[in-house]
């Protein structure tokens, strides 16, 4: 061994650990590791010379309870970590805000590891995809596709939402977004003209033209119906035959309407 002298062993007969970090209890003054420190695990002999006393935090001077047999250093690191209203332990806690998406872990990180196949947040534990039983079947997504995924899942949201409250009996939506009371179609009767439509569900019209078309087809659609609009109404003209034949046919009504008079 390089290092004979490195560490020590426990005191407890029946352990004899060789611990390399070493704790000394502070009743009987004995080598123990972190297994056998308490009081309660190495059935220390001295610890009725100790009193019993609450510990306080460093930072806030908060008195901390803990239970007879616990270790006051853990549940005061405890307190920092979560409870502690000082400006350090506050700070400290700031830093570390990117909280794993995995179920049942609480582990937050100082940066954020984000899942490139879905795009969620993990800890560096959980950071592979086969750590937190990724979702997507190994494909991964781009930016823009995980946003379309985003956007269909809110669209099937609202569509169960809406098909429950056309079930629970409220009034159903039409094609044109207009919202008409089922009476009016039990009965036979004209349904009545609204008198407000929706701004949420009324379909704008560039939607319902480009219904069934790429964009590229429905640009060209477009342009068409420009042309075709900017172009000026075609007048009737009458060739040179044509004029003549008609310019004859005046001048023999009005020689007849003459030979009448």
């Amino acid at each position: 061994m390089e290092f004979p002298d490195l560490g020590e062993h426990c005191s407890e007969k029946t352990c004899k650990r060789l611990d390399f970090l070493p704790m000394r209890c502070d009743a009987c003054q004995e080598i123990f590791c972190k297994d056998h420190i308490t009081y309660a695990n190495h059935k220390c002999t001295s610890s009725y010379k100790k009193d019993v006393q609450v510990p306080v935090c460093p930072l806030c001077n908060t008195p901390i309870p803990i239970k007879r047999g616990e270790m006051p250093d853990i549940k005061v690191g405890e307190h920092i970590d979560q409870d502690c209203k000082s400006d350090p332990a506050q700070r400290k806690r700031k830093i570390f805000t990117n909280k794993c998406s995995k179920g049942g872990c609480k582990q937050k990180e100082m940066i954020r590891v984000t899942c490139d196949q879905c795009h969620l947040n993990y800890c560096l534990k959980h950071r592979h995809p086969l750590d937190h039983d990724c979702k997507t079947d190994g494909k991964s997504l781009s930016k823009s596709g995980h946003a379309a995924v985003m956007r269909s899942q809110d669209a099937s949201s609202s569509s169960a939402s809406s098909s429950r409250s056309s079930a629970s009996g409220n009034p159903r939506p039409v094609s044109n977004g207009v919202t008409v009371n089922n009476r009016a179609y039990s009965s036979g009767s004209t349904p009545r003209i609204p008198t407000s439509v929706s701004a949420q569900n009324v379909i704008p019209p560039s939607a319902s033209f480009q219904a069934g078309m790429t964009e590229e087809q429905a640009l060209q659609r477009a342009l068409e119906m420009s042309l075709a609009d900017s172009r000026p109404a075609a007048q009737p003209t009458l060739s040179s035959g044509q004029f003549y034949v008609a310019k004859m046919y005046l001048h023999y009504k009005q020689q007849g309407a003459v030979r009448h008079q």
